[in-house]
């Protein structure tokens, strides 16, 4: 009995042995993704701002920027890629939306951003693109990858079309969760005007008719959280401006747009509660489970061996040993 208990113990120590290494290197990788129909919105501001008033063509001192920035999962889209790149394949439309003090638009960027849903690695694919302009990502944009490293990252940036590292600063704590804190310094770059314009009439066609140019430099702050890789918080300290604008404009140089812009508090909180649900099932496939496993296999293996052991041991004797027989006294004759 003791020998066939050893033996379904150390069947399921075999078991949950094999589970372990299973759930970390193969279970991972298929169940931890990006949904393919993922919505999600942010909220961002620049109190106080710098900002051009297109009315009078100067620069002025505004309360408050607001920029809308909207992630919208394109299923259709994921689909069709997939059935070339024969890996699950995420597709975002993304829109940043800046809105003035008096809530008109002040910009547009629209973008097609293609990646791995696992990986987080870009995807080229027919249809990637900047406010129209086909681009070629290399590196990571909006999100880092699952169980990120203390490492730089080249990080995309959509206004320059170019991708430069991302440099990892040091570990941090946030809102009581332990981050990575990213940052990027974009320099002084020539970028291409918007393709939307805050102004009925003018175009990108027309400013460049004028010897009028863009160029933008910022400072890029983000908070990460390391098991699933999303921002909890994301900061920039944004400057544009319009050069040689001496014809249209009366000066050289023009701000456009200056700012440090973050994360509005209750959108904070928001992603904060969001990553503390998530990463507990990241948390569960890569290290709860394993190491669960693990123990317990080692612990069934031991209590397997200890029964086997137990049961090749001899049995004690039973009972007390009789001694040597007598027989009944005879009887003796009487005299």
């Amino acid at each position: 009995m003791r020998r066939r208990a050893s033996l379904v113990l150390l069947a399921f120590a075999v078991f949950f042995a094999a589970m372990a290494p299973t759930l970390r290197w193969y279970a991972f990788p298929r169940l931890a993704k990006i949904p393919p129909n993922q919505y999600q919105e942010t909220v961002l501001e620049a109190k106080p701002a710098t900002l051009l008033n297109y009315g009078t063509l100067t620069s002025e001192k505004v309360d408050k920027i607001t920029i809308v920035q909207t992630l919208k999962g394109n299923v259709e889209e994921s689909k069709r890629i997939e059935a070339d790149a024969g890996r699950d394949v995420v597709v975002w439309d993304s829109l940043s939306y800046v809105l003035g003090p008096d809530g008109k638009m002040v910009s547009k960027i629209p973008e097609r951003y293609i990646f791995d849903a696992h990986t987080q690695d870009p995807v080229h694919a027919t249809g990637e693109m900047v406010d129209g302009d086909p681009v070629r990502r290399e590196g990571i944009e909006f999100k880092w990858p699952f169980l990120t490293e203390k490492r730089d990252y080249q990080y995309f940036d959509a206004q320059t079309r170019t991708s430069a590292p991302i440099h990892y600063k040091g570990t941090r704590t946030f809102r009581g969760l332990e981050v990575y804190y990213f940052e990027q310094t974009v320099p002084w770059t020539k970028v291409p005007m918007p393709k939307t314009m805050p102004v009925q009439g003018i175009t990108p066609d027309l400013l460049a008719k004028t010897g009028l140019t863009r160029w933008y430099t910022t400072k890029r702050m983000f908070w990460i959280d390391p098991v699933t890789g999303a921002p909890v918080n994301g900061e920039e300290i944004h400057q544009e401006e319009l050069r040689n604008a001496r014809a249209l404009m009366g000066q050289d140089t023009v701000t456009v747009f200056a700012g440090h812009v973050k994360m509005r508090e209750d959108y904070i909180v928001y992603v904060v509660d969001l990553v503390k649900s998530n990463r507990l099932m990241v948390l569960m496939l890569v290290s709860y489970l394993p190491w669960s496993f693990t123990v317990l296999a080692l612990l069934l293996l031991a209590l397997s061996l200890w029964l086997e052991a137990r049961s090749r041991r001899p049995a004690p004797a039973t009972g007390t040993d009789p001694g040597p027989e007598t027989g009944p006294c005879p009887l003796t004759a009487p005299a």
